[in-house]
């Protein structure tokens, strides 16, 4: 290794590893800097991916438990964990494994440590195997990412689990208690009910999936109601003590009055901060604000403008799809091109069954900035595509802007509405208008046509729902 890089990128998520492969790419000496054997970061090995691995399981049990209904009839799944486990893992080694190679095809150079910068230019490195050395470099990103939030007072221990651990699925609880009904506590509830544990989530607000609008939430709460033991809103989790027959749980609700209940573990996901500790930033003029992040401009470039900075250590939304475009910009940035990064809408989606998404405008920030909207919605119980799956509960809806029919938003609820919701993205980001969806011809029968049906609808002609238009 030289002494000196052009790059250092600190961190080899999703974030990080793209921004490394760019540089790589256009022509830049590229330094990796992460702790693991390959990149991936946080979402490969402890997060998104594995979490998809055990959903699609989830899932695949939850169907087979419908298919009575249909007239086939399978007999009571029996779980074995440990090649359960092994699928997850080979995923994971696969995908993190093809990065390692890519890296080596690229010439990156991957030096397994922890990085702390000296100043503007310079890193000490903690190497993994033992040993520490310093690495100048002309520019450094920083991707290091985020960690799941603790709530103080909790205990500790093989009894509390967070989004990591829980991902590990050690045993299958009798009753698990989830506090957060966020993404993160839906998903992974929704896997360990699956999997036979008797699930409790535990929302302080007084809806399930705070900030997305009630209409695409309300399919999923009723299929998680079939699902989960018991979802309990407006309530918060006042204590939780340990003792010989599991965890003693103290709730209250928003009246203030409080109960007990036993679970056998607790998966504690109200939300994760960034990973800006540690790194020694106070020697740079990097600034790091009051909840933690890195605060950087358009370009992503700090206070300091040898050090970029990107993915969950700069903000909201934490989403590895946002990190990567983050670190494209960042590398262009530092290659002198005028770029910047200001994306119309950044998607969301949820991976629960059924998966709830949406990008651009939602109903709720449309209300809060008084922005003039007319939202056009197709139900999939007028989708004969739907009905084959017998999935009839789901929603396609567009928020549209009255005046220039331009689409400002789009959200929703059903299968695959992860896979649906880029259409939505790549409308809202062209400035498309309604006659645009309207006019495109969308195979039929799909789900993806309920995008055009919803565009119908805001004209009144859609063909599977009777609404006219108000004139």
């Amino acid at each position: 290794m030289s002494e000196t890089a052009q790059l250092v990128v600190i961190g080899a998520g999703p974030g990080g590893y793209t921004a490394a492969f760019l540089a790589a790419d256009i022509g830049l000496d590229v330094v990796v800097i992460d702790p693991e054997p390959n990149p991936g970061g946080v979402c490969l090995y402890r997060g998104c991916i594995p979490s998809k691995a055990l959903l699609h399981v989830a899932k695949l049990i939850d169907e087979a438990s419908h298919a009575k209904d249909w007239g086939v009839t399978f007999s009571k799944p029996k779980i074995d964990l440990d090649r359960l486990r092994g699928f997850k893992d080979e995923v994971v080694g696969k995908l993190t494994g093809g990065l390692g190679q890519l890296t080596k095809k690229r010439k990156v150079k991957h030096l397994r440590a922890r990085a702390t910068f000296v100043d503007a230019t310079t890193l000490e490195l903690e190497m993994v195997e033992g040993g520490s050395q310093t690495l100048k470099f002309e520019h450094a990103i920083v991707a290091t990412g985020s960690h799941p939030t603790p709530i103080p007072g909790f205990p500790t221990g093989e009894r509390m689990l967070d989004s990591t651990s829980a991902l590990e699925i050690k045993d299958v609880p009798k009753r698990l208690l989830v506090v957060g009904g966020g993404y993160i506590g839906l998903e992974l509830g929704s896997v360990y009910a699956a999997l036979g544990s008797k699930v409790t989530v535990v929302e302080m607000t007084p809806g399930l999936l705070p900030g997305a609008d009630k209409d695409l939430v309300r399919p999923l709460s009723r299929r998680l109601d079939g699902l989960l033991d018991e979802i309990l809103l407006s309530t918060k989790v006042a204590e939780i003590k340990e003792q010989k027959n599991g965890l003693k749980v103290t709730l209250q609700d928003k009246g203030g009055e409080e109960s007990s209940r036993i679970f056998d573990k607790a998966l504690v996901s109200v939300g994760r901060r960034p990973n800006s500790n540690g790194l020694n930033l106070e020697a740079t003029a990097v600034v790091v604000n009051d909840q933690g992040f890195i605060e950087v401009d358009k370009q992503l470039r700090t206070a300091e403008p040898t050090i970029f900075a990107i993915g969950d250590v700069v903000g909201q939304p934490m989403l590895a799809h946002k990190a990567s475009h983050e670190g494209r910009v960042a590398v262009e940035a530092i290659a002198g091109h005028k770029v910047f990064f200001e994306p119309a809408c950044i998607p969301a989606v949820v991976f629960t069954d059924p998966e709830v998404a949406w990008c651009g405008l939602t109903e709720i920030e449309a209300k809060e900035r008084g922005i003039k909207v007319e939202v056009a919605r197709f139900p999939w119980a007028a989708s004969g595509r739907a009905m084959t799956l017998d999935r009839e509960e789901g929603l396609t809806k567009l928020l549209i802007e009255p005046e220039t029919e331009r689409i400002l938003g789009v959200g929703i609820v059903g299968p695959g509405a992860g896979e649906m919701i880029a259409e939505g993205v790549l409308a809202v980001e062209m400035a498309a208008v309604a006659s645009d969806l309207k006019l495109s011809i969308h195979p039929h029968p799909t789900l993806s046509e309920t995008m055009m049906e919803a565009a119908e609808v805001f004209f009144g002609q859609s063909t599977h729902v009777h609404r006219p238009k108000r004139r």
